[in-house]
């Protein structure tokens, strides 16, 4: 499978979400904050800002939080005014990664992603250098424990979502941007417990990855990408075997 749902599969068996949920939190009224100055505060009209609240909810973050947010978005209240930041580079073993992010300070967040892909053994690059690898999908995940995958299937499909890939833990589907909303509605009307969902950048081809060194230090840089303040999403076509994972452990 692609790098997004391995990448997902791992912070969800070292549950990361909730040890780092502080810092989550963050991120998420970031993305709501922005959302809402550039699309305005009503979820109805802005599809950005409507995800973010539907993240933001999945995380459990207090409605207080939330509103406060959509407030400084909307110039209601205070806050901080953020840019939108994109970074290509290449990880260990020649793996493609795109980094996404929000800061009030585009040098210093340019400067500390550049340092973190120079120390793990990776390197930036152009813009465009590496995006045209990828493609802008909704992508849910949903626990293979909880769905069958002919039903799943079909129900995915009736729903409008393009494809159905799985591994060891989860179902990946995927959809066109524009059929998120639909895709989500038809999944959770049919009773389909969504683990995640959200916009994400789907490698079109990936790299596999044997070496249980490079992977080692792949996912170090991707942590660690993850782990900086100003970066919200991070990409990559790596595609690391099971067995490989397992060694890991």
């Amino acid at each position: 499978m692609s790098g997004h749902s391995k990448w997902a599969s791992i912070k969800h068996k070292k549950g990361a979400l909730d040890a780092k949920r502080g810092k989550i939190f963050t991120k998420l009224i970031r993305e709501i904050t922005v959302a809402a100055r550039e699309g305005g505060g009503n979820m109805d009209s802005n599809p950005r800002l409507r995800l973010a609240i539907q993240k933001a909810k999945d995380a459990n973050m207090p409605a207080d939080n939330i509103d406060r947010g959509v407030k400084k978005g909307t110039g209601e209240l205070e806050g901080v005014s953020y840019e939108n930041v994109s970074f290509e580079g290449y990880a260990p073993g020649g793996v493609a990664v795109i980094v996404e992010g929000l800061t009030d300070n585009r040098n210093r967040t340019t400067g500390d992603v550049r340092s973190i892909f120079s120390k793990r053994g990776g390197n930036m690059a152009g813009a465009g250098s590496v995006a045209f690898q990828f493609e802008r999908k909704g992508v849910f995940l949903v626990k293979v424990s909880d769905a069958k995958e002919d039903e799943l299937l079909d129900i995915a499909l009736e729903a409008g979502a393009e494809d159905l890939t799985s591994d060891e833990d989860f179902f990946q589907v995927t959809c066109a941007p524009q059929e998120f909303d639909k895709v989500r509605t038809g999944l959770t009307e049919k009773g389909v417990r969504i683990d995640s969902g959200e916009l994400s950048m789907v490698p079109k081809n990936t790299v596999k990855v044997d070496d249980v060194d490079t992977a080692k230090k792949i996912l170090t840089l991707v942590e660690e990408l993850e782990d900086n303040d100003d970066v919200q999403e991070v990409y990559t076509n790596f595609d690391i075997p099971d067995e490989v994972l397992k060694s890991m452990e």
